[in-house]
């Protein structure tokens, strides 16, 4: 009876260890499908730091500067109290705009009527650097969501 019950001992310590082999063979799988997304859910998908033509100051021109931001989500994101900026401080804070899944609004540098689709900042001086710059967007917990950086700031 005794080496019929060492085993059953043997086998279960042999089940036993099998079971946490696997278990930590599956750890890193696990681990790995919570990590942090490699793209941010709300981008910087685009920007035009160099106004076409000349710069003359004009609103025109101004606004011919901007950046484009994306939601890559199914769902819609209120951008209430994020921050688009640059590298040497200039700052828009978002009011409470809503942006819908899949869409992008622009953020002109100038002055205009915002829209859907279009935001002003109302500035009327250049922001974004024609020959280098950062943008960075920030969420309303001044975390950085998404970074754009153009050219070599000396």
């Amino acid at each position: 009876m005794s080496s019929a019950s060492s085993s059953v001992r043997r086998i279960a310590a042999t089940i036993l260890a099998a079971g946490a082999v696997v278990g930590a063979a599956a750890l890193p799988a696990s681990a790995q499908d919570h990590a942090p997304r490699q793209h941010p859910r709300v981008e910087i998908s685009r920007v035009q730091a160099d106004s076409p033509g000349r710069d003359d100051h004009s609103n025109r021109s101004l606004n011919n500067e901007w950046v484009e931001i994306t939601n890559t989500t199914r769902d819609a994101i209120n951008l209430r109290g994020w921050t688009l900026r640059d590298a040497d401080g200039n700052r828009y804070r978002f009011d409470n705009v809503r942006i819908n899944s899949h869409a992008t609004i622009r953020i002109h540098t100038g002055s205009g009527r915002n829209t859907r689709t279009d935001l002003y900042q109302g500035s009327r001086e250049y922001i974004w650097g024609n020959q280098a710059d950062t943008a960075t967007l920030r969420d309303d917990r001044n975390r950085v969501v998404d970074t754009e950086t153009w050219g070599r700031r000396r």
